[in-house]
C-alpha cells in the first residue's frame, strides 16, 4: 500500500492498528465501564467535570 494513502490518527498511528479504549468510572463505590451505562447515565457522565481539592 502506498504510504500517502494510509489514514493516520493525530498520534501518527495507522487507522487499522488503532483499538477502542474502554473507559471505566467509579460509581457508588465500585468500578464499571461507561459503555454499560444507559443513554441518560452516559450523558450525565459526559457532563462531569474533574476537580482537584485545594491543599
Amino acid at each position: 500500500m502506498n504510504e500517502k494513502n494510509v489514514k493516520k490518527s493525530p498520534a501518527g498511528i495507522p487507522q487499522e492498528k488503532r483499538q477502542r479504549c474502554e473507559v471505566w468510572t467509579r460509581v457508588m463505590g465500585y468500578h464499571r465501564p461507561v459503555d454499560s451505562f444507559n443513554p441518560g447515565k452516559q450523558a450525565e457522565f459526559a457532563e462531569r467535570k474533574p476537580f482537584a481539592e485545594p491543599k
